[in-house]
């Protein structure tokens, strides 16, 4: 799978999964980047999440989680 489509399958997992998830309790997610060598995917958490001190475990038990489940290619999430 070429990088761009493993963004969009990055993207498409966000907008269909986590984004809702996190907006139900007033947060949000932006993407900031992908580092395909790496695996690592950066984000920043927005909202009520950005200030939130469960925000770390938001992003490895959440996050991360719904992202590796449908793209094996991202290794790790991380807080940009």
């Amino acid at each position: 799978m070429s990088e761009v489509e493993v963004i969009e399958k990055i993207k498409g997992v966000v907008d269909s999964e986590i984004r809702p998830m996190l907006e139900s309790h007033g947060g949000g997610i932006d993407l900031v980047g992908f580092d395909a060598a790496k695996g690592v995917l950066s984000v920043q958490l927005t909202g009520g999440c950005c200030g939130c001190p469960g925000a770390q475990a938001t992003l490895s038990n959440m996050v991360e989680r719904v992202v590796q489940r449908t793209v094996p290619e991202v290794r790790e999430v991380v807080r940009a």
